[in-house]
């Protein structure tokens, strides 16, 4: 896959967790080649250092136009790089959005407003020639597949990256486990789930959100037996949405009977008590220790914990996790911190068994 030059669209959110999008693809993409984030409130620095410390050499511009001015046509397409709360568009996107698209751009679009609802936007795009591709609308009917229990002729070991509330980075730990799995020579594939995925360019999956419930468990069922078909790997990671108990959109039941998925890794947010969103309506989050067990109930059995850190604090986190091991006795590791090289004897112990 060749790749497109993109900059991302993150305006004053690049900081936080709704920008979730975009940090994925400043980490890795097969699909884009990223050239520049467009965010208001870091004009001048480094993408890279302001989502997590490490520079990365990507400028971050205040406006579509600046970068344009600066650069002349480099780029191909603006990424909508944010999640927003009922994937809503901004409307302080718009006016960055109408000028990639006067100047040729194609726009990507992972919320779930479509871009071609809006008319002013879709009339200005095709007066230009460019595409607006709304990576979040539902296939037709026809292309969807119901579950028929293929499934239990995959040979490869399935692996569910599982999490115990949303937003807690998942997609990244899921990316993360693929990468080192395959430098150190178990052959793994990874199952996209979400639009940040897609964008990534991983070869199998679908969008979760975006598909009619009906169908859901068939297109997890369909792309882990084309993914196991194609690619003949030793094992498949499975790209988690949301968790099992958050009330807002509860989601991975599905991966562990649809998918068959016997193992799982599962991203716990210690800093957390409540959903993310929630504190108002005390919704608190399960403990880890309960979270297991309702996994174990399911038939599947937690291999190994990793932990989403936050915080300004990471001895206490560290010290969290430790805790967290000794007690429960499961391997934890912190993969913005320490990365998941630590993982790959107890993944290799579960292929293997």
């Amino acid at each position: 896959m060749s790749k497109q030059a993109a900059i991302i669209l993150t305006h004053e959110k690049l900081d936080t967790i709704n920008a979730k999008t975009c940090h994925g693809l400043l980490r890795y993409s097969g699909r884009y080649d990223v050239k520049a984030v467009i965010d208001r409130k870091f004009t001048g620095n480094d993408a890279g250092e302001i989502m997590d410390g490490k520079h990365l050499g990507i400028e971050i511009y205040d406006s579509v136009h600046s970068y344009l001015e600066k650069n002349g046509n480099e780029a191909d397409c603006l990424v909508i790089g944010v999640a927003t709360h009922g994937g809503l568009l901004p409307d302080d996107f718009v006016p960055d959005i109408k000028t990639a698209i006067q100047h040729g751009l194609d726009v990507v679009n992972g919320l779930h407003d479509y871009l071609s609802d809006h008319r002013e936007i879709k009339d200005l795009a095709q007066e230009h020639g460019v595409q607006l591709i709304d990576i979040r609308k539902p296939k037709p009917i026809r292309d969807l597949h119901f579950w028929h229990g293929s499934i239990y002729d995959v040979r490869a070991s399935v692996i569910a990256v599982l999490g115990i509330d949303c937003a807690l980075g998942k997609r990244t730990t899921s990316g993360m486990i693929y990468e080192m799995c395959n430098r150190k020579g178990l052959k793994t594939e990874m199952i996209y789930t979400g639009q940040t995925g897609w964008m990534q360019g991983y070869k199998h999956g679908f969008i979760f959100d975006a598909t009619l419930n009906d169908f859901i468990s068939g297109e997890i069922e369909r792309s882990v037996v084309t993914c196991d078909q194609t690619e003949n790997p030793d094992l498949i990671l499975l790209e988690g949405q949301s968790s099992l108990r958050n009330p807002s959109g509860p989601g991975g039941s599905e991966f562990l009977l649809s998918g068959n998925a016997k193992g799982v890794i599962l991203q716990i947010a210690p800093e957390r008590e409540f959903f993310e969103g929630y504190d108002d309506l005390k919704a608190y989050l399960p403990s880890v220790r309960e979270e297991i067990e309702l996994i174990r109930q399911y038939g599947s059995e937690v291999i190994a914990l990793t932990v989403f850190n936050q915080t300004t604090k990471p001895d206490q986190i560290e010290a969290k996790a430790r805790k967290l091991e000794e007690e429960l006795h499961i391997p934890t590791v912190i993969p913005l911190k320490d990365g998941v090289d630590e993982l790959y004897s107890t993944i290799h112990e579960f292929v293997n068994s």
